[in-house]
């Protein structure tokens, strides 16, 4: 759970030999990349070198590069694609990917490759026909307009005045012409070598089950997934990873692997302390497939919390921080259903932090005005930092009582 790094910049920063771990390909790519000493001037001069064989392969075969990538794409994958880009879009793409490929470099490839995909997935605008990849489920543009102003899908929204329609209009970007910006704001952001003997780890693992000894951490920073997949970073992941050889159901099988999501075939369910059992059959009243959702969710975290403890040495640390999701009107509780779960694998009485999320900087949207009655704009108000420490002594007891929480506020 590795995510973009943060955790990993901050220990670089600090002198401090990072580890981070992940099975989301983008998230180890991104903090592999974010962690490593890199040339700017090399990648300013390979990203140029890039952008104008780029206009070349586009002036004199443009052809050819569709061939290549539809023979390489199946049926599935060349469908996805052609409905969630335009055609000059994808020529383009098509254009940059290749050459980002036959770069021999591997740090210079993996950096281009993020300027890459953060040219698609975006919170607003974007290359691709969807709206805001960053953060929500995908929605396509009605009605989309070419850089040069051509309509590409839809009708002109002049002959229909409808607000909903001009909100779901959409004016596309070169790919070639954000490219370039985004390259030399990432330039901007490289981390120079500040301790050439410290090399962060950046492992390829599932959380479950951990690659790392028995009491080999001092310290554990993470932010797990939300139950019940709350935000799907996959679906928004494959716009960009589908340009890299990656197929589409290859990926939507990768999914079902993550910790929160919503398939509850072939999983091994945890037997759940007390309350965190309650939250589940509240649900289960109401919903029994979302209960199960909710008890994979509950079981998988079982699990990483156990390796967390596992590879903690004794009187260190784990904070994680969470936020809590409402199924069919039922709160699930998180913060303190793995306060709870901690406590009975054999964390000390766990202290929860609370902190308030500024209304436009959280990650689900929140819309350009406050709508008291929307339901998007209810969630995710609070996370909750999770203290859990390991303690010095051995052999801590089962309690079968929900734990004593010490909760305070976090600005």
């Amino acid at each position: 759970m590795v995510g973009s790094g943060t955790t990993l910049v901050e220990a670089l920063l600090t002198n401090r030999r990072g580890i981070g771990l992940d099975i989301d390909p983008l998230a180890v790519m991104l903090a592999s990349a974010k962690t490593t000493g890199l040339d700017a001037k090399a990648i300013q001069a390979e990203g140029q070198r890039m952008l104008t064989a780029a206009k070349r392969m586009l002036r004199e075969k443009p052809e050819a590069l569709a061939k290549v990538f539809r023979q390489e794409w199946d049926a599935d994958t060349q469908e996805f694609v052609d409905y969630w880009f335009a055609e000059d879009t994808q020529i383009e793409l098509m254009a940059l990917a290749s050459l980002i490929r036959a770069i021999k470099d591997e740090k210079i490839r993996t950096f281009l490759k993020l300027v890459f995909s953060a040219i698609i997935i975006t919170k607003s605008g974007g290359v691709s026909l969807a709206f805001d990849l960053a953060h929500t489920r995908p929605h396509r543009a009605k009605v989309v307009f070419s850089p040069e102003g051509k309509l590409v899908l839809g009708e002109d929204p002049a002959a229909n005045p409808s607000p909903r329609i001009r909100l779901l209009t959409k004016t596309l970007r070169s790919p070639l012409v954000e490219f370039e910006k985004r390259l030399n704001a990432n330039i901007e952001s490289i981390i120079p070598p500040i301790f050439p003997n410290i090399r962060p780890l950046v492992l390829f693992a599932d959380a479950q089950a951990m690659p790392l000894a028995g009491s080999s951490v001092d310290l554990i920073v993470t932010s797990p997934p939300y139950a019940a997949n709350a935000i799907d970073y996959m679906r928004a992941h494959k716009f960009s990873l589908v340009w890299f050889g990656q197929s589409v159901d290859k990926l939507s099988a990768k999914r079902k692997e993550y910790i929160g999501a919503e398939s509850t075939g072939d999983i091994k369910y945890e037997v759940l302390p007390p309350h965190t059992t309650a939250i589940i059959d509240r649900l289960a009243a109401l919903d029994s497939r979302k209960a199960k959702v909710l008890h994979r969710y509950y079981s998988e975290m079982t699990r990483v919390l156990r390796e967390m403890h596992r590879v903690l040495k004794p009187g260190k640390a784990a904070i994680v921080v969470v936020g809590s999701s409402t199924m069919r009107g039922v709160d699930t509780e998180t913060q303190l259903c793995l306060a709870e779960i901690g406590r009975t694998i054999g964390f000390e009485e766990p202290i929860i932090a609370v902190r308030d999320l500024d209304r436009d900087r959280r990650m689900m949207p929140s819309g350009h005005t406050v709508d008291d009655d929307s339901q998007i704009q209810k969630r995710m108000h609070q996370e909750y930092v999770l203290g859990l420490r390991k303690p010095l002594r051995r052999n801590v007891p089962y309690v079968d009582t929900i734990p004593a929480i010490t909760q305070v506020n976090v600005i």
